[in-house]
C-alpha cells in the first residue's frame, strides 16, 4: 500500500486550474521527483502535500489517513512533515547546532536528549566540526547541509524539497544532489523532491515524475524515463534527442521527410496516422560515407556547424526536407561546415512517441 496518495489533486486560482486531477501512490521510504519546467505544476503540488494549501478537488492521503479535501485539511503543523525551501531560511544569530536544535526544543525535548540527537545528524552531514558557527560564516554548501539536518532531525515521516539546490553554483549543485541521495539511502525518509534540473532527478531520484501544464505526463524510473519515453515533452525534457515526424508505414516502419524511413525498435504505433519519432543525440551514428548495408535508417546530409567540446564535438546536420539533426562524434572525427556526411539512425534506438 502506497504511504503518500494523491488522488484526484486539483488546485485552481481563480479560473485558472494550476494543478489538474493528479493521480500518484508513493511508497514508502522511496524518493520521488517531481520534475519539468517553470509553471507546470510541481511546486504547488509540493505546497498541497505540505499543508500551506487547500485542494479545489481530490485528496491527500499519508500512512492511510486522509490530510487533505475539499472538506477539511490538517495544518502543515499536524501533518509530520518536514520542508526543504529555495532559500536555506536559517536563524542567523543562532549557530549550527541551535538552528539544528530548534525542532526539538520546540517539541519540548530532554536537553539529553536534544544533544544526542543533534550530534547524532551533524555527524551525518558531516558538520560537527562547524558546530558553534554562525550561518554567515559557512559557505553555501554547508548551509545547505544545515538546512537538511534541521529537517531530518525530528525525524519526520515526509521530507520535501523545493528547489533546495537552485541557489548554489554548478560544483555544489552536482555535489550536493550525491549528499542528497546518500542521507536519503541512509535514513529512508519518504521524500518529494521538487526540481526543474533533469540531473538533479536523474541522479536523486527512484521514481521521477514528469509534469506539465498541471498533469503528470509519465512516472517511472529515471532509466525508463529516459530510455522509454511516451510523448515528445518527456523526450525533448530528459536528454536531448532529435524529433521526427512522418506516417506509420506498417510493421515498425515510418515514413518521414525528404524520403527517410526510420525503423523503430520501440515506441507506439497506428497504420497511417502521423507519428513523432525520438532518437537521443550520442545514439546517431555519424560517418563520411553511406554506412554499408543500410537500406532505411540513414540518410546524407550536410555540416551546418561543429563545435570543439574536449570530450567530443557536437555537429549540426542539414538533411533533405529541412530538418535539422543534433548529434555527436569523437574529438577525432572532425568534419568541417560545408561538408557532406551521413547519418545512421540505429533501429534500437528509434522510438516512436504517442501524438
Amino acid at each position: 500500500m502506497a504511504f503518500v496518495e494523491l488522488i484526484g489533486l486539483t488546485k485552481q486560482f481563480g479560473s485558472l486550474t494550476v494543478v489538474k486531477e493528479v493521480d500518484l501512490a508513493i511508497e514508502k521510504g522511496h524518493l520521488v521527483c517531481l520534475l519539468g519546467p517553470s509553471g507546470c505544476g510541481k511546486t504547488t503540488t509540493l505546497r498541497l502535500v505540505a499543508g500551506f494549501i487547500e485542494p479545489s478537488g481530490g485528496e491527500i492521503r499519508v500512512g492511510g489517513k486522509r490530510l487533505s479535501s475539499v472538506e477539511a485539511s490538517a495544518p502543515p503543523e499536524a501533518r509530520n512533515m518536514s520542508m526543504i525551501f529555495q532559500s536555506y531560511a536559517l536563524w542567523p544569530h543562532m549557530t549550527v547546532f541551535e538552528n539544528v536544535a530548534y525542532g526539538l526544543r520546540l517539541r519540548k525535548l530532554a536537553r539529553p536528549e536534544i544533544r544526542a540527537r543533534v550530534e547524532e545528524i551533524l555527524a551525518a552531514t558531516r558538520l560537527l566540526a562547524l558546530a558553534e558557527r554562525y550561518p554567515a560564516e559557512l559557505s553555501g554548501g554547508q548551509q545547505q547541509r544545515v538546512s537538511l539536518a534541521r529537517a531530518l532531525v525530528i525525524k519526520p515521516e515526509t521530507l520535501l524539497l523545493d528547489e533546495p539546490l537552485s541557489n548554489l553554483d554548478a560544483n555544489l549543485r552536482e555535489e550536493m544532489r550525491f549528499e542528497i541521495r546518500r542521507l536519503h539511502d541512509e535514513y529512508r525518509y519518504t521524500t518529494v523532491y521538487v526540481t526543474h534540473d533533469q540531473a538533479e532527478a536523474m541522479t536523486t531520484a527512484d521514481t521521477i515524475v514528469v509534469m506539465n501544464q498541471g498533469v503528470i505526463e509519465q512516472a517511472g524510473s529515471p532509466e525508463d524515463i529516459y530510455q522509454r519515453p511516451r510523448s515528445e515533452f518527456v523526450a525533448r525534457f530528459i536528454g536531448g534527442t532529435n524529433i521526427f515526424r512522418g506516417r506509420h508505414a506498417g510493421n515498425d516502419a515510418v515514413t518521414c521527410a525528404g524520403g527517410l524511413v526510420l525503423r523503430c525498435g520501440s515506441g507506439d504505433f497506428a497504420d497511417g496516422v502521423e507519428t513523432a519519432v525520438s532518437i537521443r543525440h550520442h545514439d546517431i551514428l555519424l560517418s563520411a560515407g553511406r554506412p554499408t548495408g543500410a537500406e532505411t535508417n540513414c540518410i546524407a546530409g550536410t555540416v551546418t556547424r561543429q563545435i570543439y567540446l574536449g570530450s567530443h564535438r557536437d555537429y549540426l546536420v542539414s538533411i533533405p526536407g529541412g530538418e535539422t539533426v543534433r548529434t555527436v562524434a569523437p574529438v577525432n572525427f572532425a568534419i568541417p561546415a560545408g561538408q557532406q556526411v551521413w547519418l545512421h539512425f540505429p533501429p534500437e534506438y528509434c522510438r516512436a512517441l504517442a501524438h
